[in-house]
């Protein structure tokens, strides 16, 4: 090993000397003052892939070292001892500090506790020439398994990893997952442009991206662009369901309320549906009930709407006055409740929905056509019912796109049994028609503030997620 001394006035000059010596791969041992200034103990980096070697730390040490026999009583740490029985250099000192360090280290890093003391009582003892087969396995070895996995339970329980940072490792994870099939799916579409401009026309009609991958990812490729639009169209007309296969609502009959939030035309709506039944039927066929006490004039407004038609329209307070109503109004051919406009959020929603919950009362869902596509889905997930959940589209013709309204009904499986528009009773209500509506969505638009570009497309392709892709019959 070339190790030298330096010694000048001040530190920097002496380490100065010793990178003159050895390059920029100087390795600084020890520094000390002395009465000629200071001594400065180097060597050169290349000296620490020896010191790795097993091989080359027991040669010198042979060479260094004169034969001894180990003594039982002497502890590991002496080192003082070491000295005094090997005679060592100041030099050859501290080959043999720095060997017992690197050989700590190595041992604490595998763990191997059981035989530091061991290995360090006889330091420059030469390894002994293993001649028996790999495979062969001394006796004593029995129990050295159950000492070396030990470490590893201790290890286990004190590197356990908080949950937060597993939830953010796997909240990661679908990110990148997430990433990556948005961009399997843009490759796609700069391979098949008839895709992307059907998403890009989907999304300007008012259908969420999840619904419009969900169709796109299922269309076949050989179709050509006219054919393409057809068959997503004929898909859109499949899965929304109406009452086109049954009667129609009013000549159906039964008791039904209607429920919503405030201003969606739930009163206008029932009017509309008492004056078609007693139209059909006669006057004496539909019952009228409201329950809206908080709205200035609602109750008002319903007995207009009823003296119009001919019908009485009553009220009740609460559960007990709605059963009696619906008792003395059984032998009605549709009776129609009329009940207070609540958001989702409303801590009044579900002590209404308790009144309702009485049997025969059948939930008709009022949704505003032109509302926003997250406002429509928190309306039907907090007042939807169990099972079909039907539904009417009211002010479809104020909306600028239904895209959101029918995306919503497909995606939630609403059975729509009519669309209003307009004021006048009962003239302005229709039969929900699947392919009369898809085609009303499908026209092209204003140009909107809000119509995303083609360039924008990258930011719609998210995963669909089980919770809001639903059900598609393709």
């Amino acid at each position: 090993m070339n190790i030298q001394r330096f010694t000048a006035p001040t530190s920097r000059e002496a380490l100065a000397k010793a990178r003159l010596a050895f390059g920029d791969g100087t390795l600084i041992l020890s520094n000390r003052p002395t009465a000629l200034g200071v001594e400065v103990v180097a060597t050169a980096e290349d000296v620490l892939t020896a010191l790795d070697k097993p091989e080359s730390l027991t040669s010198r040490a042979q060479a260094q070292t004169p034969p001894r026999r180990a003594s039982a009583s002497r502890t590991p740490d002496s080192v003082e001892d070491d000295v005094a029985q090997l005679s060592m250099s100041t030099l050859s000192f501290q080959d043999y500090v720095r060997e017992r360090m690197l050989r700590r280290r190595h041992e604490a890093l595998s763990g191997q506790t059981g035989g530091t003391h061991r290995e360090e009582s006889a330091p420059h003892r030469p390894p002994a020439q293993n001649t028996s087969a790999p495979f062969e396995v001394p006796p004593q070895t029995s129990a050295a398994p159950a000492r070396r996995s030990a470490p590893p339970v201790t290890l286990s329980r004190a590197s356990a990893v908080p949950q937060g940072i597993v939830d953010e490792l796997h909240a990661m994870k679908a990110l990148i997952e997430d990433k990556f099939n948005t961009l399997t799916w843009l490759g796609q579409t700069r391979q098949n442009p008839i895709q992307s401009n059907l998403m890009l026309k989907l999304i300007r009609a008012g259908y969420s991206p999840t619904l419009a991958r969900t169709i796109l990812e299922r269309m076949p490729e050989e179709i050509g662009a006219a054919e393409s639009m057809r068959w997503v169209m004929d898909i859109l007309e499949r899965n929304l369901k109406t009452d086109a296969a049954t009667l129609p609502l009013h000549e159906e009959g039964g008791i039904y309320a209607l429920v919503g939030a405030t201003g969606v035309g739930k009163t206008t709506t029932a009017a509309k549906l008492a004056g078609l039944c007693a139209r059909t039927h006669g006057p004496g066929s539909v019952g009228l009930i409201t329950l809206d006490t908080y709205r200035v004039g609602a109750h008002e407004q319903l007995r207009a709407f009823g003296h119009m038609l001919g019908v009485v329209a009553h009220l009740a307070h609460d559960r007990a006055a709605l059963q009696d109503l619906l008792n003395l109004l059984g032998n009605k051919k549709m009776v129609l409740v009329d009940t207070t406009g609540l958001a989702p959020n409303d801590p009044r929603k579900q002590g209404m929905l308790d009144v309702l919950d009485l049997p025969g009362v059948n939930r008709l869902l009022v949704l505003n056509a032109g509302g926003h596509g997250d406002t429509l889905d928190d309306m039907v997930s907090s007042l939807g019912s169990k099972g079909g959940q039907q539904a009417v589209l009211s002010k479809i013709d104020e909306a600028a796109k239904l895209g959101p309204a029918l995306d919503a009904s497909i995606r939630h499986q609403l059975i729509l049994r009519g669309v209003t528009m307009g004021q006048k009773v009962p003239e302005d209500w229709e039969s929900a028609d699947a392919d009369k509506l898809i085609r009303m969505s499908m026209r092209s638009p204003v140009k909107s503030a809000f119509d995303p570009k083609a360039v924008d497309l990258g930011f719609f392709f998210t995963q669909p997620t089980p919770s809001h892709a639903g059900r598609l019959d393709a």
